[in-house]
């Protein structure tokens, strides 16, 4: 073989290694799975779906580098921990597993005036189902705390302080479950109560948070949620 043949050859199979590599390089992880549970302020009651915070999360963390599929999305409003549970029970979910599980739910037994012992027993449960959904792994499940509807146009003539109290109790009993199951907690109760002084954060139906509030909402819980899908 001539030299300028030789260097010919040399030239395609370096094309050729560079190729490779190029193909190799360009393979994209599978977007991760998400499933959302809990009730109207999950759903984003008031809100378009989109505007709601699982998508507004998933959404935030595919524009980060770590993508995320459209949520799945197991909530109605008005629900009660029972009546999720019940919800997932005659679902055709049970066997399935996720990436990212969020569970936020609670206002509905403090609306209705459900005991608190009850609550704790059924939050329980829930949560032990969310972390099966992320197949036994509790660092892919997120729980969020209960907001403070007392601060919205909808508590107007109702006893707001009565509310916080309330709602701080069944906080409490969630947050220290959660943290006793070694689960990840973001309290966004604080930022709810921003909407005391900022109509914009309360969405036109007076009661349910607008899309600029779930935006704070994932502000705070989208750091939280990727460093632990690392």
């Amino acid at each position: 073989m001539n030299k300028l043949n030789m260097l010919l050859l040399a030239g395609f199979l370096a094309f050729s290694g560079c190729t490779t590599i190029m193909i190799s390089n360009s393979v994209k992880k599978p977007a991760y799975t998400y499933l959302a549970l809990g009730d109207s302020y999950t759903i984003g009651e008031a809100v378009p779906l989109k505007s709601s915070f699982p998508y507004q999360l998933a959404a935030q963390l595919t524009a980060s580098g770590t993508d995320v599929t459209e949520p799945k999305i197991i909530a109605t409003t008005g629900w009660t921990t029972g009546e999720l549970i019940e919800a997932i029970n005659n679902s055709d979910l049970r066997s399935k597993q996720y990436d990212i599980v969020t569970l936020l739910i609670g206002v509905n037994n403090q609306y209705r005036g459900q005991s608190p012992d009850t609550y704790r027993q059924e939050f329980i449960q829930l949560l032990d189902t969310a972390v099966k959904f992320a197949g036994g792994n509790k660092k892919h499940v997120f729980v969020l705390s209960i907001p403070d509807w007392g601060v919205t146009p909808f508590a107007a003539g109702r006893d707001k302080a009565q509310i916080a109290r309330e709602i701080a109790d069944f906080n409490l009993i969630n947050r220290l479950e959660t943290e006793k199951a070694g689960i990840n907690y973001v309290d966004i109760t604080p930022i709810s109560k921003q909407a005391t002084n900022d109509a914009s954060l309360t969405a036109d139906d007076g009661l349910h948070p607008s899309a600029k509030m779930y935006g704070l909402w994932v502000k705070a819980l989208a750091p939280v949620v990727n460093p632990n899908l690392k």
